[in-house]
């Protein structure tokens, strides 16, 4: 019996999220595209996604893919595959063209934004909008690139160990992103992706204020890295359940 056939003969089961829709979180190319295509921007802020490359296969095309489409280096490298394993959150960053041939397809390039070092997390729980900073990578200077080669592998970047929340940071950097912006933007995804229980990794372009660039969509993050979760999460599920009542 599939899920679906379930879901008829049992109507009295809510269902949070649907497979189909989860299911279009784990392909990197097609979870922002969601975001490319709201063109969001307002009187809050700006809303966009890095431009890169989907390479599904041809290593040593990729330098001239990568001419073509005309993308700057540095690149971070990500798997297209985003199924939460370990692997699939392997991060690195390319700095020259001669070591693109040396990836692995299936894979994302994308063109690196300097973001001052501080990523925001926003954990979205239905209607519920929680952020925290974590620490990313460096920016990375002209002089740097000039200097630099090679593909560098990165663990992790934005796990729990790596608040950002109680660090003397740059108030420019730290600042999080407007509250309106985020709630549109939520509502937006919510209504698109179908679902209701996800996180953003988004980033400001550092030396802006309100040029913000969603790098990656996560389906059920670790939302005990959220504060106050069990209160949020609980509202939520008796809000599932109100809801059903009603109907």
């Amino acid at each position: 019996m599939t899920w679906e056939d379930y879901r008829q003969t049992h109507p009295e089961v809510t269902v949070l999220d649907p497979p189909a829709a989860i299911q279009h979180l784990h392909n990197r190319q097609s979870m922002l595209q969601v975001v490319a295509d709201l063109n969001l921007s307002d009187t809050y802020g700006n809303v966009d996604v890095p431009q890169q490359l989907v390479i599904k296969k041809d290593s040593l095309s990729i330098p001239l893919k990568v001419s073509k489409a005309r993308l700057n280096l540095p690149l971070v490298v990500k798997p297209l595959i985003a199924d939460g394993s370990a692997k699939s959150h392997e991060l690195s960053l390319a700095y020259d063209q001669y070591s693109l041939q040396k990836l692995e397809p299936p894979l994302v390039l994308q063109e690196f934004v300097n973001h001052g070092g501080v990523l925001f997390k926003v954990f979205i729980v239905g209607e519920a909008i929680k952020v925290v900073r974590r620490f990313s990578l460096p920016n990375v200077t002209k002089r740097q690139l000039s200097r630099t080669s090679g593909v560098y592998r990165f663990p992790r970047v934005s796990c729990a160990v790596a608040s950002a929340d109680d660090a003397d940071l740059d108030p420019n950097v730290a600042e999080l992103p407007p509250r309106p912006l985020l709630e549109k933007l939520a509502k937006e995804l919510r209504h698109r992706l179908g679902l209701q229980l996800f996180n953003l990794d988004i980033i400001r372009e550092y030396g802006t204020r309100d040029n913000f660039y969603v790098i990656d969509i996560n389906y059920f993050p670790g939302y005990g890295k959220m504060p106050e979760y069990e209160h949020i999460f609980t509202d939520f599920l008796l809000s599932l359940v109100q809801r059903k009542k009603v109907q």
